[in-house]
């Protein structure tokens, strides 16, 4: 698998690096993650790597579109990489994050009717109780 992450970095002219590599597999493996609970992963497999190293591969990759940044209220963003349109599940409870598929181009539409405001981006989140904690 790990050749399918060079080959997606090179696909976004991003230099492929082993730590540039572990971030894609870390984001793959466990789909949204904040700069801390990725820093913690990668120390496992480079002790040398500082905080730094990090939000530098996180911005060129931001900068690339490969990475897209979620933010959600309360607490700190977390990173994903690029996927087809969606929205966020935010479980207000337990802070699990779920992407659900969602034609956010008709929410725009609707946006769009209402108000003379020029949207240029999107990062849609909606909070609530997940399955598990809504027992």
């Amino acid at each position: 698998m790990i050749s399918n992450y060079t080959g997606l970095l090179k696909e976004y002219d991003l230099k492929v690096t082993p730590q540039r590599v572990a971030i894609v597999e870390e984001l793959y493996l466990n789909g949204h993650m904040n700069i801390d609970d990725l820093y913690k992963k990668l120390l496992t497999k480079f002790p040398s790597i500082s905080l730094a190293t990090i939000y530098k591969n996180i911005n060129a990759m931001l900068e690339k579109v490969f990475l897209s940044e979620v933010k959600i209220p309360n607490t700190k963003s977390v990173f994903e990489l690029v996927k087809t349109e969606h929205a966020h599940l935010v479980c207000s409870s337990c802070g699990n994050i779920e992407d659900i598929t969602l034609n956010v181009s008709s929410v725009l539409e609707e946006v769009n009717s209402l108000s003379k405001f020029k949207i240029d981006s999107t990062n849609l989140v909606l909070t609530g109780l997940c399955s598990h904690c809504n027992k």
